[in-house]
């Protein structure tokens, strides 16, 4: 079920050096399929889809770029980039999934309940997901800190080998010394973005809110932990909320709105698009889904 990258498995000296500058100078007519089809574009989207249709005409995941996907702890930032990553590999894209967070198993776990559309998948549905992840999901498994050299081979790494489309990076704070190491946090993500550029990778990074006593508030990008730094180098930035009061009172039988919504995703940067604003989700238990809508059902991946 997906293919699992170990890392001690691969010769990563070579992924390790920056690749020659000379190899980065080239002609301005090297460039002149690209200026063309800049040219003669007709200004419409280009970039895969987030799962939810009211997205698609205001957002895209652009190739060559980085989007900063932040929350505070236990608001469900990495399982709704799970569910992210399902919906890219429905559309054919390659995607890498390295999280220093969580075990391989763990990750598909949860990936395969949502794309289940249910609680308890069957045994049939497990084979089916895990033959549909061939060709469109692999894993990084190590867990704890990691260099952000390291970081950066598997990016080159997936890049060179594997032709990989979409990369997260789960999370900053494993790659860096600390939450006040401002200069490290600048150079992570000067590298990542480079990377990102050049490779024409698109690079998923989680991140962390700082913490809030007031947890009904939704954050913005000025409340990421760490250096002003990351919003500043990020193409995007998406914030990932939790509506826990709404949660809690279901939860101890007090009435709730069920129009009100379960969850936002804050679009608070859009380097390279004209939208920014709020998009309202509905979460869906059994799945552990974010709907669109109050009402919808959850979205079927695997097919």
């Amino acid at each position: 079920m997906g293919t699992v990258i170990e890392p001690d498995s691969i010769d990563w000296q070579r992924y390790l050096q920056e690749s020659e500058p000379r190899a980065r100078v080239r002609t301005a007519s090297a460039w002149r399929e690209d200026l063309a089809a800049a040219m003669c574009s007709d200004g419409g989207q280009v970039g895969a889809l987030l799962p939810w249709a009211k997205t698609h005409d205001v957002l895209r995941l652009r190739p060559g770029e980085l989007s900063v996907w932040a929350g505070i702890n236990g608001h469900g930032k990495s399982l709704l980039t799970g569910q992210v990553v399902l919906s890219l590999m429905a559309q054919r894209q390659r995607c890498l999934v390295a999280s220093f967070e969580m075990k391989p198993v763990r990750t598909l776990q949860r990936m395969c309940r949502q794309a289940s559309c249910g609680a308890l998948p069957t045994v049939q549905f497990v084979d089916d997901f895990a033959r549909w992840t061939d060709d469109r999901l692999w894993l990084y498994d190590e867990q704890g800190t990691v260099s952000i050299d390291m970081v950066a081979a598997v990016l080159r790494y997936a890049h060179e080998e594997l032709s990989m489309q979409h990369v997260v990076v789960d999370s900053l704070m494993k790659c860096v010394r600390g939450e006040d190491d401002y200069n490290g946090q600048k150079d992570t993500l000067d590298l990542l973005t480079a990377i990102a550029r050049d490779t024409g990778m698109h690079v998923h990074l989680v991140h962390h809110i700082r913490k809030s006593d007031d947890e009904a508030r939704l954050p913005g990008k000025f409340d990421l932990k760490g250096s002003g730094s990351i919003s500043d180098q990020a193409d995007n930035v998406f914030v990932v909320w939790r509506n826990k009061k709404k949660q809690f009172d279901a939860q101890a039988g007090k009435p709730v709105d069920e129009e009100s919504p379960d969850a936002m995703v804050a679009c608070e940067k859009q380097r390279n698009g004209d939208w920014e604003g709020r998009i309202a989700l509905w979460f869906h238990g059994a799945s552990q889904q974010y709907l669109g809508a109050h009402g919808h059902r959850p979205q079927e991946y695997v097919r």
